[in-house]
């Protein structure tokens, strides 16, 4: 049976699969939690023939990082189960209640998407996430991961499969794509799939949204910018630039571009150039920038650039509207962040930025759904429908209409027999 069937099957369970009540959702994520440490050397030794075979492959330190399934992981993971358990249901949820007329009541309430297709980068623990959060929120899934973690995905899915059966949910609930030309067949599923989520490279996310009819939720690219404002605590600024940069390089909510106010370039560039040079970083900076550090010269138009990697961009700017023009101009809409004590200048970065997530004196890297407290994130959204930033319970879910009346038609209020009385419940 090819995805295709297997979609549709999927499909006619997915009703089933939101009539769930939660607290059999929840019964699983537990049981689905205690396979996984019951399992946990099983999970390690795939882990460790995956890790072997990407080293013979010559991947770079920080994909190695990614691939990594460890005790941290492990147990990073089952916290975000613990965080997903004791969230409210997000099924059911009364969103609006209208009377239109006396005895015909309208409502609006929240429901799961349906089948959702994610297409994930490799990191073993993005399958649990995933998993789970679907789990919670009455969705089914169809989950393809990235080849380098072939062996420990396939573990965690039979493990987070069986699981979730054994506790009495559908079968159909999970379904594991394997193959690379499973993408191409998940992309023809238009009647079935009710939405994709992509999380990989650049070029990867734009093949999937140019080559499939079904909506696509999710981020092509990280650019995130840190600026350091005229007003800026310089000593606090450092550590929060040196998180955002190397805490985890590969990051899609790692800093790529540093922009800095003019008027302290002086004395704040070198203490920050020499910090970065200290973990590594090299920096890359406009003409006006090498006035003040060593750096690699670069163009105006590279500042579109995702580095992924020990490399930073560097620009001056005179104030935070010309911050915020750049960041709009270059950025890629994912997180930016302002370092400034002064409220006004504050307020207007706040405002002006047009990203999913605009902070203040702190760090990119809090972009993430288990930070955020979701429990976990299928991904972050940079676009404004139908979620936007690290996607949680929440983005996972829809609405439906539901009226109850007693015999109304529209042609008694058509021909004036009848006038609706709108009124808020």
């Amino acid at each position: 049976m090819d995805i295709r069937e297997q979609a549709h099957k999927m499909k006619l369970a997915s009703p089933k699969m939101a009539a769930t009540s939660n607290e059999l959702r929840c019964k699983a994520l537990e049981m689905v939690a205690d396979a996984l440490l019951a399992h946990r050397e099983e999970i390690f030794a795939a882990n460790h023939t995956d890790l072997e075979n990407a080293k013979a492959n010559g991947i770079s330190d920080a994909v190695y990082k990614r691939l990594k399934f460890d005790e941290g992981k492990l147990s990073g993971v089952i916290d975000g189960i613990k965080q997903l358990i004791a969230l409210s249901d997000p099924i059911g949820k009364v969103q609006m209640k209208r009377q239109l007329d006396e005895g015909l009541i309208l409502q609006r309430i929240s429901c799961p998407i349906g089948v959702i297709g994610v297409i994930f980068e490799a990191r073993p623990d993005a399958l649990v996430q995933i998993s789970t959060l679907c789990i919670k929120s009455g969705n089914c899934a169809i989950l393809k991961g990235g080849k380098e973690t072939a062996q420990t995905n396939k573990v965690l899915f039979s493990i987070i499969h069986e699981a979730a059966v054994q506790a009495h949910l559908p079968e159909e609930c999970l379904l594991q794509a394997q193959l690379h030309n499973e993408i191409d067949e998940l992309l023809s599923c238009e009647k079935d799939v009710d939405l994709l989520i992509p999380r990989g490279s650049n070029a990867f996310v734009q093949y999937i949204m140019n080559n499939t009819k079904i909506p696509v939720m999710g981020h092509a690219d990280g650019v995130c910018h840190i600026y350091v404002d005229a007003d800026a605590d310089l000593e606090q600024a450092i550590p929060i630039i040196l998180d955002a940069k190397t805490q985890y390089t590969a990051a899609c909510n790692a800093v790529e571009t540093l922009l800095v106010n003019r008027k302290v370039a002086a004395e704040f560039l070198p203490k920050l150039s020499a910090a970065l040079l200290a973990f590594g970083v090299s920096l890359r900076g406009t003409k006006e920038v090498l006035d003040y550090i060593p750096a690699e010269e670069m163009g105006e138009e590279e500042f579109h650039t995702e580095y992924l990697a020990l490399t930073a961009s560097v620009k001056l700017v005179d104030n935070v509207a010309e911050a915020v023009d750049h960041i709009n101009r270059f950025g890629s809409h994912h997180t930016d962040s302002i370092l400034t004590e002064n409220e006004e200048t504050a307020a207007y970065f706040m405002q002006m930025v047009d990203s999913a997530g605009v902070y203040r004196n702190c760090s990119t890297r809090f972009a993430d759904g288990f930070r955020y407290g979701f429990g976990a994130e299928v991904g972050i959204s940079t676009s404004k429908l139908h979620a936007r930033g690290p996607v949680g319970l929440e983005g996972l879910m829809t609405y439906k209409y539901q009226l109850f009346g007693n015999g109304q038609i529209v042609g008694d209020y058509a021909e004036g027999k009848k006038q609706f009385h709108f009124k808020d419940l």
